[in-house]
């Protein structure tokens, strides 16, 4: 799908983003920007600022941001396009039919016949499960203790005893063959003919974030394997990057979700009021499932099975929600298997127990490599405290390591002094760390950042009060700024101004990727100090341009070839730049 740059930017500008929002968040105005609690992560004091100048949205405690687009892109879990439409069809623009590609448009109808495919098949097992026919599903599901309102919450249906019922009906409303069968519901058989994928099984809908049908689980009636079939992977239904259940988990705003393996899990805990409840789909987590999870919460309360596979699978899970940034517990079921059976037995108050005695992800792993080692015996317990530093050394800042080494020395009764130099042998034998001795690296590490946040602050300075461009733009060019994005941004920038209008927002267009947006929104709003007099204020503008500029010689002089007698000129002007830079005065008035 191809839309012009002019037709992106016009339904963006008839979206005022303040407007967009407040229908999502209450929103109070505080100076020139508008703030209220973030949507995106659990806090109580309001950091999420919404400004009408930028028409950008940035949260100063999670660090979401972006323009009108991103916004819908992250709350709503839309595409790029399905935030474009929508935001055109609430500002009455039209969008140009002919801008579709013969292919990209052939790709977009199928996926919404695919999806209308879906929706009448939901609705038809639906019916059947109501029916005389459904009445062993309808047994089934009673004798689960689920109740009509979460049956017709989760859209639970039935899928006949006849293998062509389901393609019978969509045939009737008009589905041609080669759609039925892309839809992955409906087996084209050369020998027997077209059947139902499914057929005398429960059904489980499965929905994407916006309530869409993408697919289905059926747990079959009877013996038959297997016991649980899913939907195969199609153009609108890719199981490693969904997740059962989000379209309802993703409401309820909580600051974590309970992370379950399978479909009647979910609708245990949700009927039981545990509302933010998802599972994936048939498969191990996987890094699509935790990017995705990351959208909504920082923290996940695994909820697997007892059993040895259910605990393999936690283990798993863990080191992958990590590399994600998120924070994983582990909620054991014992004395039974997992959530639906505990709620059934023990009820919603004991699993509230279970949720505020959950144990931290990695100190479960180690009870669990407990059982590999006899910890009465010295060479038992040498060896779990081995592999434990092992583990310990794959913690890449150094505080949370320290807090680990301190938690597992406590608890295994070790000292700590003696485990952390352990860890540190151990991180230097597997190639994880470096004997400690530097300070060059870690200076060069802090200086890097500091003149990125340098760059930060003038890049919000400028979008703050465009007059400081007339003052520097003979001083400070884009090329001043680090490579890719600050570069990308800062050009953009610039050319704004040289074509007489300041449009942060605008560039946000520019960049697809969505950490992308999160970066580049921050780059336009960055806590600058409070200054209180205007003299403070003109002094430390100057120190940050001075700043800037200064790197931006040191970098072209390190990477300057002695034969690039070009770049010894360019070189030469900077400096002489630099020079006329510091008789400047720049005025905030």
């Amino acid at each position: 799908m191809y839309y012009s740059d002019e037709i992106i930017e016009e339904v963006r500008s008839r979206n005022d983003i303040v407007d967009v929002i407040s229908a999502y968040v209450k929103l109070q105005k505080k100076g020139s920007s508008y703030f209220g609690l973030c949507p995106f992560h659990n806090e109580k004091s309001p950091s999420f600022s919404v400004s009408r100048q930028k028409q950008m949205y940035y949260c100063f405690g999670c660090g979401a941001g972006g323009n009108v687009f991103t916004f819908l892109m992250e709350y709503e879990n839309y595409s790029f396009v399905e935030a474009l439409r929508y935001l055109a069809d609430r500002a009455g623009v039209d969008l140009p039919e002919q801008e579709y590609s013969e292919a990209e448009r052939r790709r977009a109808d199928e996926k919404a016949v695919l999806l209308e495919i879906h929706k009448r098949a939901a609705q038809f097992y639906y019916v059947q499960l109501k029916s005389s026919q459904g009445e062993q599903a309808m047994a089934y599901l009673r004798g689960r203790q689920l109740g009509d309102d979460t049956i017709k919450a989760f859209g639970l249906g039935y899928s006949s005893k006849f293998s062509n019922t389901l393609y019978q009906f969509l045939k009737s409303k008009g589905y041609a063959d080669d759609m039925l069968a892309k839809s992955g519901l409906i087996t084209m058989d050369e020998k027997h003919g077209p059947h139902d994928k499914f057929w005398n099984r429960v059904m489980f809908p499965i929905m994407d974030a916006n309530n869409r049908v993408i697919g289905f689980g059926g747990r079959v009636m009877g013996d038959a394997k297997p016991k649980y079939l899913n939907s195969p992977e199609t153009l609108i239904f890719d199981k490693s990057r969904n997740l059962y259940g989000l379209n309802r988990a993703r409401t309820t705003r909580k600051s974590y979700f309970l992370l379950c393996e399978g479909y009647m899990d979910v609708i245990s805990l949700h009927q039981a009021g545990f509302t933010n409840a998802v599972a994936s789909l048939g498969t191990a987590l996987t890094a699509g499932h935790a990017s995705l999870i990351k959208r909504y919460v920082q923290e996940v309360y695994l909820t697997y099975d007892s059993d040895d596979a259910g605990t393999r699978a936690a283990l798993r899970a863990l080191p992958i929600l990590k590399d994600a940034g998120i924070t994983a517990k582990i909620i054991r079921m014992e004395p039974y298997k997992d959530p639906d059976e505990f709620i059934k037995n023990l009820g919603a108050e004991a699993f509230e127990e279970r949720i505020e005695k959950a144990r931290n992800g990695f100190m479960f792993s180690l009870e669990i490599l407990e059982k590999d080692y006899d910890l009465k015996s010295p060479e038992g317990k040498t060896g779990f405290l081995n592999e434990a530093a092992r583990r310990l050394g794959r913690f890449e800042e150094e505080i949370e390591r320290n807090n680990y080494i301190e938690a597992v020395a406590e608890k295994y009764h070790t000292g700590y002094e003696e485990l952390r130099r352990l860890v540190g042998k151990m991180a230097v034998r597997e190639g994880l760390a470096k004997p400690v001795q530097r300070p060059k690296t870690a200076g060069a590490k802090e200086k890097e950042d500091g003149i990125r946040k340098s760059q930060k602050i003038l890049l919000t300075w400028l979008v703050s009060d465009e007059r400081i461009f007339g003052q520097i733009k003979d001083y400070i060019s884009p090329e001043d700024f680090s490579d890719g994005i600050y570069r990308k941004a800062a050009g953009l920038l610039f050319q704004q101004y040289h074509d007489g209008e300041i449009n942060p927002a605008r560039i946000m267009n520019y960049f697809t990727d969505e950490e992308e947006h999160r970066e580049v929104a921050a780059l336009f709003h960055t806590r600058i100090e409070e200054l209180t007099s205007e003299r403070e204020k003109e002094k430390a503008l100057m120190e940050t341009v001075l700043r800037i500029k200064n790197h931006s010689i040191e970098t072209a002089t390190r990477n300057l070839e002695p034969t690039d007698m070009a770049g010894l000129q360019r070189l030469m002007e900077a400096k002489k730049e630099l020079q006329d830079l510091k008789k400047l005065h720049i005025s905030i008035n």
